[in-house]
């Protein structure tokens, strides 16, 4: 049976399943199921624990003779076997298929690895443990639901917050739900019971260079030339790699790139559909007004001929590069030269 991750723990609640099939890519996620049944099994009396990789020096005979094993010391035992590929092969697969009823009240089998396609989940051996067991994909979220996640996550560190922060945490942990987690951690330390702000989510979170590069396009949008040039000279000498700067400029040009799209429908923008808090509207008002879509089709071109640049290395000031394509967001002609 399939329970989705954010459901695990409350399945969990119900009992022991006698397998469970834990894959995919998310590592928070993933360390967390396998951390809960754990738990729960020390707690059932599960108190000897065998962990197997099948790698390809791996005897298959060694699963089989792990569940046939008792210790003198612990009359049940926890198996943990990771398939590193997603897949246990034709002998592994008879072998798990030939172990699969003698699991349970003795013997819990945990099988762990990375993401899996369908044809896996057609498979023989997996549908024979589904049956007895519980499967759960461990998936990076996205857009709202990596947003509600962070929010549960809060407030189970007793600490709330807005939308506008908690898309900054999203934003600055770049989906990585294991740094986000960290952060979110800390803030329960220090805000716990509180609701927090952005200047205090900006205070805790110890990578401020990479605060500065949000900060940097909140400057840009505002079309502030002088600021913004003398936070890319910060950056630089606080040794922020440029291709973080690149992202975020890429990153912006898409949402700016679909605001001016809607406003081209003559559609009535739905700020907060895209995450844009009342705070830092004026910002993008003014600079959709600055830039027509031809102007935003030309910077497209140039972020793109950057990237290829910067990965080739072939840039030797590449904060000069980043200083010229601010401009172009701030209304500069794209016609004028790049090279750096």
């Amino acid at each position: 049976m399939q329970v989705y991750p954010n459901r695990f723990e409350q399945e969990l609640s119900n009992g022991l399943k006698p397998c469970y099939m834990l894959f995919g890519d998310e590592p928070h996620q993933k360390f967390s199921m396998l951390q809960a049944v754990r738990k729960k099994a020390r707690n059932e009396g599960f108190d000897e624990r065998t962990v197997l990789v099948a790698d390809n020096a791996f005897s298959w005979a060694t699963l089989t003779e792990a569940t046939q094993t008792r210790s003198l010391f612990s009359s049940a035992q926890v198996i943990e076997l990771e398939l590193p590929t997603g897949k246990p092969g034709a002998e592994g697969s008879k072998v798990l298929q030939q172990i699969a009823p003698s699991l349970g009240t003795d013997v819990l089998l945990i099988i762990h690895g990375p993401r899996i396609g369908k044809e896996v989940q057609k498979a023989k051996w997996f549908k024979t443990l589904d049956d007895s067991g519980i499967f759960s994909a461990a998936y990076p979220l996205e857009g709202q639901q990596l947003d509600n996640w962070i929010m549960q996550t809060l407030s189970q560190f007793s600490v709330t917050a807005d939308r506008e922060v908690v898309r900054l945490i999203a934003d600055y942990t770049e989906g990585n739900m294991l740094a986000a987690h960290q952060e979110i951690e800390k803030l329960g330390l220090v805000y716990a019971g509180k609701s927090v702000t952005r200047e205090q989510v900006d205070s805790v979170i110890v990578d401020q260079s990479r605060f500065n590069v949000f900060q940097l396009i909140d400057v840009m949008l505002s079309a502030d030339r002088q600021r913004c040039i003398k936070m890319l000279y910060r950056l630089e000498s606080e040794g922020v790699e440029p291709t973080i700067v690149l992202w975020a400029l890429a990153r912006e040009w898409q949402l700016l790139w679909k605001l001016k799209q809607a406003m081209n429908r003559s559609e009535n923008i739905q700020w907060q559909r895209y995450g844009i808090w009342r705070n830092r509207q004026p910002a993008y008002q003014k600079a959709l007004n600055l830039l027509s879509i031809d102007a935003l089709a030309a910077l497209r071109d140039q972020l793109r001929d950057a990237d290829i640049a910067f990965k080739q290395q072939q840039v030797i000031r590449p904060y000069i590069k980043l200083c010229h394509l601010t401009m172009l967001f701030m209304g500069m002609p794209a016609q004028l030269p790049l090279g750096a």
